[in-house]
């Protein structure tokens, strides 16, 4: 259970007969301080003589990787109107006064599985491609022959242990756009419920230390037909992917399932022993919904990502084409489009993609900065921009 305030932070009203409030979620046992107020926040409307809100929805709040560097961003989810109150234009209202607030404590805002046409009015575009690996048992099979190596062991997960697997996480994925920086009290294990199995953990020790680790399903019963999930696998090294996906193989044949889904992307570890195994990979690339992202304030997005360019663009000191190509962005004459600019910052697309989807669009000195824009926006996996890619347990 999660402790609310004891009256709104923000009530005010919208139009008459229509209120909107903002409440502070604390997490338990968190103290009311700034970084803990930052956890989480009710946002709803409420008409008069109706005495339940008629539309709702949830920001959440997190550090987002747009490569080497993350940034304060913010994110919707939950939204909901009550079935009675519906068509009456309740959630633009609501997503438009929403949107204020974000742009308020953030340059950059998230929505994790978007309605499919409804946010692209808000300013926000799809820029994730949804990817997964699918791994007949058989193939996983010939993993049983690899010895552990040296004193590397698996042994039982305790929530002792999440702060290291947080750590672990962000060492692996220190340079990959989308993932969120996971504090030390990261616990976003899925609970199991009536019928829906939740969250298991298998371990690989090395030592005193954690080698890898891999949050998969835990047993269902009864007749099994669909896959054997491993929600995301984070390795220190091959051989640690190697025998995680190994013991990951033996639960899924315990359950009855031919076959595991992997979400990892493609160039993690765990993506490239997948990929040497023989595993496919499936790649969606939705038109609308899913994944999206809206710039609220560019020149500040920029100024703070300032660094994560120059380190795309790779020379050791400033150039003046670096420099001036950068200025020009700031002020919209290279790549105008906001939304545009964040598929490229992302890594959603190359300034390749870019200008094939609209060649008009990335403002007449492209041409002249060629160079420079190709450094900055190389695509996701890239040797200097990895895949993009959204953990399942960090959706919101």
């Amino acid at each position: 259970m999660t402790e609310k305030s004891t009256s709104f932070d923000v009530e005010e009203i919208l139009e008459p007969g229509l209120r909107y409030t903002e409440e502070v979620v604390l997490k338990p046992g968190a103290p009311p301080t700034d970084d803990a107020k930052r956890a989480q926040r009710d946002c709803k409307l409420w008409a008069e003589g109706v005495d339940e809100p008629v539309s709702g929805l949830e920001i959440v709040s997190f550090q987002k990787r747009f490569g080497a560097i993350s940034l304060p961003s913010e994110g919707i989810g939950g939204v909901n109107t009550d079935p009675k109150h519906r068509q009456r234009g309740y959630i633009r209202k609501l997503l438009t006064r929403v949107r204020q607030s974000m742009a308020s404590r953030a340059d950059v805002g998230f929505v994790s599985e978007a309605i499919e046409g409804l946010y692209e009015k808000f300013g926000f575009v799809n820029c994730l491609t949804e990817g997964h690996f699918v791994l007949p048992l058989r193939f996983v099979d010939r993993l049983h022959a690899d010895p552990l190596q040296g004193g590397r062991s698996l042994r039982p997960f305790t929530t002792d242990d999440l702060p290291a697997m947080a750590a672990l996480f962000n060492e692996v994925h220190a340079q990959r756009p989308w993932t969120h920086v996971r504090p030390s009290s990261w616990n976003q294990l899925r609970a199991p419920r009536t019928w829906e199995p939740g969250s298991a953990v298998i371990l690989l020790a090395d030592g005193a230390a954690l080698a890898g680790y891999a949050i998969v399903t835990e047993r269902r019963f009864g007749v099994v037909h669909s896959p054997y999930i491993v929600d995301e696998l984070a390795a220190r090294d091959a051989a640690a992917a190697r025998a995680l996906l190994a013991e990951a193989a033996t639960i899924c044949a315990d359950q009855g399932a031919t076959e595991m889904w992997l979400r990892e992307p493609l160039d993690s570890t765990a993506g490239r022993v997948a990929r040497g195994l023989g595993g496919e990979y499936r790649l969606r690339f939705p038109a609308t919904g899913g994944m999206m992202g809206g710039i609220f304030h560019r020149s500040a997005l920029l100024g703070a990502l300032e660094p994560e360019l120059r380190r795309r663009w790779g020379a050791p000191a400033p150039t003046a084409d670096h420099d001036t190509a950068f200025a020009l962005l700031e002020q919209g004459e290279l790549v105008p489009d906001d939304q545009t600019l964040l598929r490229l910052l992302v890594g959603y697309w190359s300034i390749g993609d870019a200008a094939i989807a609209d060649a008009t669009g990335l403002g007449s000195p492209a041409e002249r900065y060629a160079a420079v824009l190709a450094a900055w926006f190389p695509g996701g996996g890239a040797p200097s921009l990895p895949q993009a890619y959204a953990h399942h347990l960090d959706r919101y």
